[in-house]
């Protein structure tokens, strides 16, 4: 993902999450730490044809990964297409060296829930009321050693 993708990611961020859609200035601020030597996150966007489809993001600290979001428009639901972002988020996490990834999902949105176990990951807990403005809570889930899940697994264009 690059500056010029924002308004695009954006449009479909507001689509999707109506409710509590990222602001322009937090993929600003996110993307300021994507890029040189010391970058600690990873942004990317899908693309088909000119229209940006799907989107995803990770933040490194030390060991520990945190995927920031994922996002796919609805007319790819069911494609693979989230499956792809977060294999290279995976992937990601394991360039930067990371033991451990999280990650929130609100508690209603059980596709996510159900891409994420394929992978690994495991329910640990709850962020009551973690989805402002409307209060929806998040379940908080953990994959370990993300390598092992992304080994083998190839992304064609």
């Amino acid at each position: 993902m690059r500056w010029w993708d924002i308004d695009p990611v954006l449009g479909l961020e507001k689509e999707l999450f109506p409710e509590d859609a990222w602001s322009r200035g937090m993929f600003w601020s996110e993307l300021a730490h994507a890029r040189g030597a010391e970058a600690t996150r990873r942004y990317l966007v899908a693309v088909e044809g000119e229209r940006i489809v799907g989107y995803a993001g990770l933040a490194a600290s030390g060991d520990l990964a945190d995927i920031q979001t994922i996002a796919v428009a609805r007319d790819q639901w069911g494609t693979g297409l989230g499956g792809r972002l977060l294999t290279e988020l995976l992937r990601a996490a394991t360039a930067f060296e990371c033991a451990e990834v999280m990650l929130e999902c609100r508690v209603d949105n059980i596709r996510a829930q159900k891409l994420y176990e394929r992978y690994g990951f495991e329910a640990i807990g709850f962020r009551r009321g973690y989805y402002q403005p409307g209060n929806v809570d998040a379940l908080v889930m953990r994959l370990n050693d993300p390598s092992t899940s992304v080994q083998g697994t190839e992304i064609h264009g």
